[in-house]
């Protein structure tokens, strides 16, 4: 029977030959991720089940991304615990302060997940590696503590939604753009407990940023995971990274979906998500003068190299309003370094930025960031909550990072052309 490329990973993972949507499966981790706020709880879970040992100490990363560097003590608590286990059970991939990076850009930068695996994270945006070709999806604390010990975990083979995107891109549309776009019209739970698989011509021209962004915001449609087929560009990116073996797996022709969606990319523009759901998402130009107190450029969504150029192509010879505080948030340490080397760090700080250390921070209303009742922030992150970056009464707008960078120009959300040619 003819099967999706997310049914053929967890039929593999499962040891069958073939899975159906709806069943209950025992299935294989390639890799199990926690970070500094949902390890710990998952740690105490494993020393009450009176574990001795982890699955496979290579095949557990844990990332303190979230509050590291410690903003307070009971950060600092969180993070001792997370560290004193890793030391204790002799974790290959525990990132340090000073290594570390947001989770969802080292892990795939790092070459530990790769496509064909199965990967589960106490985070609900691990569905971003997808991108790889992988299944990938969060998980409770609980959970991670299971797997932790047996190196397996209970799954329901979701249905899958086709959403095929054809056509070259408009100026200053990315993944981001056309995430938001496909979550504005299938809403938050258009996708509840589905897969979504992306292909078409548009995101076979994507670079590997734009399709980590795609599928990082699969589960703000409500879905298991997103994923899209490997290609040459995802070939290219793993066989740089990788230090295991891989496999590829590709939707068979026939394949059932419960849904298919087609869009052309030229209907696409610039888009922009107003608080506080990330399916309130429209173009730009039609949302009107919202002013604006703070701009964030960074996060598992939009913190890779790519996403900082685009926003240094605005931000070059130009300056923050004096009433925005951008803040640029490089996703990794290898990616601050690059984008110190590429000159980009000098066009920021010449625009009045200022950059921090990687970190998810603002984006849960950690640190970093954090919003004050009735200010209003426009951010590449991705979700939009009440209350989601500081105050109840403060509101966060999403967008790609160009739309960012001309917005802390102008000092209102604002379309990249009101400040740089097309």
């Amino acid at each position: 029977m003819p099967m999706t490329i997310t049914e053929k990973i967890l039929a593999a993972h499962a040891g069958q030959d073939q899975v159906v949507p709806g069943e209950f499966i025992e299935a294989g981790v390639d890799i199990a991720l926690g970070n500094d706020v949902t390890a710990p709880i998952a740690i105490r879970e494993f020393e009450s089940f009176g574990a001795s040992q982890v699955f496979d100490r290579n095949r557990l990363v844990l990332v303190p991304d979230h509050y590291a560097p410690n903003k307070d003590i009971k950060s600092a608590e969180q993070c001792k615990i997370m560290r004193d286990f890793a030391r204790r059970h002799q974790i290959t991939n525990y990132f340090e302060v000073g290594q570390m990076g947001v989770e969802h850009a080292l892990l795939p930068e790092q070459g530990l997940v790769l496509p064909g695996d199965l990967i589960i994270g106490a985070d609900s945006h691990t569905c971003t590696y997808g991108a790889l070709g992988a299944f990938s999806t969060g998980v409770g604390s609980t959970d991670l503590a299971a797997v932790m010990i047996t190196g397996k975990i209970w799954l329901r083979v979701p249905e899958s939604i086709k959403i095929t995107i054809d056509g070259p891109l408009n100026r200053w549309v990315y993944g981001k753009d056309l995430i938001l776009y496909t979550i504005g019209r299938i809403t938050v739970d258009g996708a509840l407990y589905m897969a979504m698989e992306f292909t078409g011509s548009t995101i076979t021209a994507l670079d590997m940023d734009s399709r980590l962004s795609i599928c990082n915001m699969a589960i703000e449609a409500g879905a298991k995971n997103g994923i899209i087929a490997p290609d040459e560009t995802t070939l290219q990116y793993a066989r740089e990274r990788a230090k295991r073996e891989f496999s590829i797996f590709a939707s068979d022709p026939g394949a059932r979906y419960c849904q298919t969606l087609q869009f052309r990319a030229e209907d696409i523009q610039p888009q922009v998500a107003l608080p506080p759901l990330p399916e309130n998402s429209r173009p730009v130009d039609e949302i009107g003068d919202i002013p604006i107190d703070q701009v964030v450029i960074g996060s598992c969504t939009n913190g890779r190299i790519s996403d900082l150029r685009q926003a240094a192509e605005i931000l070059k010879g130009q300056k923050a309003d004096p009433r925005v505080r951008l803040i640029v948030i490089p996703a990794t340490q290898s990616i601050y370094r690059q984008a110190m080397e590429e000159g980009l760090f000098s066009i920021f700080l010449d625009a009045g930025a200022a950059i921090s250390t990687p970190t998810c921070g603002p984006c849960l209303g950690g640190y970093m960031g954090v919003l004050a009742a009735g200010e209003r922030a426009l951010a590449t992150t991705n979700r939009n909550f009440i209350g989601r970056m500081g105050h109840l009464h403060s509101e966060v707008y999403l967008s790609n990072p160009a739309v960012a960078a001309a917005s802390a120009i102008t000092g209102k959300i604002s379309h990249p052309r009101e400040v740089v040619s097309d």
